[in-house]
């Protein structure tokens, strides 16, 4: 028993110089990857918790060096929901951001799963088309669509201009499911195939249980995309206060506090709070989505 006990510190002591070299080396690198992953950290947490700090402190305090509160002001984001049209801009983003993620979705994955598994003539050339359409600056084509939407359709100061084109697919939300829809076997659809099961049931009960990761990772994209757009918002919705969204009302809101930097910092915590909660509870399936993405071309 003594010499099976004794073993381990044996080998300690009998270790020869190369291995307490690589031992030391391992140590440091180790030490040296942590510390940058918290130094990294660091730099991206650190002006959340700026603005955070800010939007709890006074007025008067908001404007000197301090960071941290001298008092707790909870209810400068009272004062922010106060706002006249700030409930608005909520439910309007909520809108915006909900329905055109749905709409984007459900339309973008039948496209996705035919580029994907079906072999027909024209195919490479759609996917072509796709990728394009994926490089083309909205702002190319903003002012013919402007055109369209408001003076043959008269939907000037409303958000179905940014809405309803997603029923129709998105170019971004397509090469992604594509992407991921070429991991799944093919075996797994010729199965359901042989049971019976016909192209749009294999694509309801076989594919998309497979592909909720990826189906995750492109929604939560799209719902960043609509929550944060300003530049489409700030085209169709400018002439209508009702119409706003958050990211365009808070440029207004800035302009008419800009000395209270305290209520601003607040709208802004508030405006970024519920896109930190939904990549926080659904970050497991958008990294896992986003892994597996493009694993086969």
């Amino acid at each position: 028993m003594t010499q099976v006990l004794d073993k381990p510190a044996e080998l300690a002591v009998t270790a020869s110089p190369a291995e307490r070299t690589a031992r030391r080396k391992a140590l440091l690198e180790w030490v040296a990857v942590h510390a940058l992953g918290v130094a990294a950290a660091l730099f991206f947490v650190l002006p959340f918790v700026f603005v955070f700090l800010t939007s709890l402190m006074s007025d008067s305090q908001a404007l000197s060096r301090d960071l941290i509160p001298h008092t707790w002001e909870w209810g400068n984001y009272k004062k922010v929901f106060d706002t006249p049209g700030f409930l608005t801009w909520w439910k309007n983003t909520l809108l915006y951001a909900g329905a055109g993620t749905v709409l984007s979705v459900v339309s973008s994955i039948p496209v996705a799963y035919a580029l994907a598994k079906f072999r027909f003539r024209g195919r490479n050339l759609s996917l072509m088309l796709v990728i394009s359409m994926m490089m083309l600056p909205p702002q190319v084509v903003i002012i013919p669509m402007y055109l369209f939407w408001a003076k043959q359709l008269d939907l000037s100061g409303t958000l179905w201009p940014l809405i309803i084109p997603m029923a129709f697919g998105d170019a971004f939300t397509i090469f992604l499911l594509r992407q991921f829809l070429m991991t799944i076997p093919n075996e797994y659809l010729d199965a359901a195939k042989v049971d019976g099961c016909g192209d749009l049931r294999t694509l309801l009960k076989v594919v998309l249980p497979m592909a909720r990761p990826g189906i995750a990772a492109v929604a939560l994209f799209q719902f960043f995309y609509a929550w944060n757009d300003y530049f489409g918002p700030q085209i169709y919705a400018s002439e209508n206060p009702g119409a706003w969204t958050l990211s365009y009302g808070l440029e207004s809101f800035k302009g008419a506090h800009h000395t209270d930097w305290n209520l601003t910092m607040a709208a802004t915590v508030l405006v970024m709070a519920p896109v930190i909660l939904v990549f926080f509870f659904a970050q497991k399936a958008f990294v896992e989505g986003v892994t597996l993405t493009g694993v086969k071309g």
